[in-house]
């Protein structure tokens, strides 16, 4: 049996949040399942992708192991019922589906916001974990530089990646562009609920800043903060807060504004103050913007520039997606081509043989200069002799006809008895 690429997901398309934080797997967890993979089953082209979004594992092998790895998730992560999870999981045994998969993922074509510029990053650490631990052949070498050059042609010949396409990263994209020319800007991120959070996540985008997150939950607030590497203060400090900040962006729930023309009036204003609200309804007053210096977007003003870059991002997927059928096309005719590759070296080598023995055969008393003059020629012509049925058995491979072309150029050179002739032990 032939080995197939195959992939195993989970992903937000078929499991709700609860599951993916139980199934997601950390950079230790990923070290130790690559090896695991390797020692149990011998799987060879192995990478595994886990974000906040999605757990895949993408292998090679001429078996279904599907169902094993998935409990070796479970083994991995301490889950003595994963078995109860398989309904979340999507196998996909046909090699073709697989590769387009993480074409598909790789691109942002699969992600929450679509066009999402983090996954192609994620996927290139993947790869690099595969790669170090040598589970990468060159079958998946290659897969990957062509995705990595797919990402490249998108970015470059499609809108499918301009502008930020979600609340959160909208948010964050405007922040980084009214602050570019403050150094170390001062940013305090009030409430982390859901659009909170990802506002938080986002900020890895702003590396100058200076960020402090606050929440009337301090243990959420300390919990994003020490993972994004924030720094992180009690809810009743926030006030004192806002008079060094540059930017506050406002997230929390309350039925009246929160931050209101009279406490902005306080503030002494030296430049500027950027103010951020996520909030629905609104928790900064509208009026603040009357306070010199203040400066205010609320959610609309950013919903709308992220709708209008959605907008441009789904019309280009058909552009995206025809140039992912080119690069896995182009994949295939390289996967075609190295199948070829022992019948060619086989042909090399048979001709080679051949040419050595009939040098040994009627040169045993020419001169070095004679010598050196007829094994130039004598390879030159084997050069031209190969070049036809190298030539055809490529070009036959473009037809999907190179298993008739390898038996009938296999059977007219005798390859099979010429290579075990000139084989060791035989």
């Amino acid at each position: 049996m032939q080995n197939k690429f195959r992939s195993i997901s989970l992903s937000h398309k078929n499991a709700p949040v609860e599951i993916r934080e139980i199934i997601a797997i950390d950079e230790a967890s990923i070290h130790s399942l690559l090896i695991k993979l390797k020692e149990f089953f011998s799987v060879s082209n192995t990478l595994i992708l886990s974000t906040c979004n999605r757990t895949e594992i993408y292998y090679s092998h001429e078996l279904d192991l599907s169902t094993e790895i998935i409990k070796l998730i479970g083994l991995e992560k301490g889950i003595t019922d994963i078995v109860n999870y398989l309904e979340y999981f999507r196998i996909l045994n046909d090699e073709v589906k697989a590769i387009r998969h993480l074409f598909n993922v790789s691109m942002g074509l699969e992600a929450q916001v679509v066009g999402d510029m983090q996954i192609s990053n994620q996927v290139k650490r993947a790869y690099q974990a595969s790669a170090d631990l040598d589970m990468a052949g060159p079958f998946l070498h290659r897969l990957m530089h062509t995705v990595f050059f797919t990402n490249k042609r998108v970015v470059q010949e499609t809108a499918f990646r301009d502008g930020a396409a979600s609340v959160s990263y909208a948010a964050v994209e405007l922040i980084g562009e009214l602050t570019s020319n403050t150094y170390q800007p001062r940013i305090l991120l009030i409430g982390v609920g859901e659009i909170g959070e990802d506002v938080a996540k986002n900020m890895v985008h702003l590396p100058d800043a200076k960020i402090t997150i606050t929440n009337r939950t301090f243990g959420k607030a300390k919990t994003i903060a020490d993972e994004m590497g924030f720094d992180v203060i009690p809810f009743e400090n926030c006030f004192e807060a806002m008079k060094d900040a540059d930017v506050i962006v406002s997230s929390i729930m309350k039925s009246e504004p929160f931050i209101t023309k009279s406490l902005v009036k306080s503030f002494d204003i030296q430049s500027y103050k950027l103010f951020v609200d996520l909030s629905v309804p609104r928790s900064i007053d509208t009026s603040v913007e009357d306070v010199p210096g203040a400066i205010l977007y609320n959610v609309d003003n950013i919903r709308s520039k992220a709708s209008e870059t959605l907008k441009k991002r789904l019309a280009a997927i058909p552009l995206v997606e025809q140039i992912i059928e080119e690069s896995i096309s182009d994949f295939y005719n390289w996967k075609k081509e190295m199948s070829v590759s022992p019948t060619i070296n086989k042909l090399k080598n048979a001709l080679e043989q051949i040419r050595l023995e009939e040098m040994e055969r009627f040169l045993k008393n020419a001169d070095e200069k004679q010598y050196a003059i007829i094994d130039k020629v004598t390879k030159s012509m084997m050069q031209k002799i190969l070049k036809v049925p190298v030539v055809q058995l490529r070009a036959a491979c473009k037809r999907d006809e190179a298993d008739q072309m390898i038996d009938l150029i296999s059977d007219l050179f005798d390859l099979e008895k010429i290579n075990e002739k000139s084989s060791p032990g035989i």
